[in-house]
């Protein structure tokens, strides 16, 4: 047991080294851990790790009985129960070292894996920049030239279409200015209609008391 967590040790660091230093050896780990967690892979290696974990905890527990059996019985060693818990001591502590150096394998592979992927992106941006000023630098001349020209018909459509703006605004604002004086003006007229229509009015009822008055007067002459 002891053998194996050494040889599974010295395997975890080996990889550590070849992620370390950039080397052909270390894109193969890289593309072998990608495969290994494609799939079932994960369950796998979250069930092997739990396994250790929970035989790490049985190997600590058997140190602290012995440790415990050992204070009941006083300050006697037992040279067999000294042998016992140092080995469990031993598995416990390599086995955790090994889940360690998982730990550390899996995110180096992780960071690793985006450190590709921003490089990827990046290349990709730079070619796409490269591309865009080959086609400035092919064709920038002239379409500098025809966005000048552009430019230029702009600015006179501008001025043309602010020159016609400001003329009709005076128009307006001639117009505006006569219908407020027409409006007075036919309100001066209305006044003046509705005086005549009044003097027409008492003209009417003056007529017609003269003629009652004469009709009157004819009445009693001929009595």
């Amino acid at each position: 047991m002891i053998q194996l967590l050494f040889f599974l040790i010295f395997i975890e660091i080996g990889l550590i080294v070849m992620f370390v230093f950039k080397t052909p050896l270390r894109k193969l780990v890289i593309m072998g851990l990608d495969r290994a967690k494609r799939g079932r892979g994960p369950i796998v290696v979250k069930t092997v790790g739990g396994t250790v974990g929970v035989v790490m905890m049985s190997s600590l527990y058997n140190v602290m009985s012995i440790q415990k059996r050992r204070i009941e019985d006083g300050e006697y060693v037992n040279p067999t129960d000294q042998v016992l818990s140092a080995k469990s001591l031993l598995e416990a502590s390599l086995m955790g070292f090994s889940l360690f150096l998982a730990l550390m394998i899996d995110r180096l592979h992780h960071y690793i894996r985006e450190l590709r992927i921003r490089r990827k992106g990046m290349e990709a941006v730079k070619k796409q920049n490269r591309g865009f000023e080959d086609v400035i630098k092919a064709g920038g001349s002239d379409e500098i030239k025809a966005l000048e020209d552009e430019a230029v018909m702009l600015r006179e459509k501008y001025k043309k279409l602010q020159s016609e703006l400001e003329a009709k605004t005076k128009e307006a604002n001639v117009a505006e200015a006569n219908a407020v004086a027409l409006k007075k003006q036919s309100e001066g007229f209305l006044l003046e209609y509705d005086r005549l229509l009044e003097d027409n009015q008492n003209l009417r009822n003056q007529l017609q008391s003269v003629d009652r008055t004469l009709s009157h007067s004819g009445s009693k002459k001929v009595m």
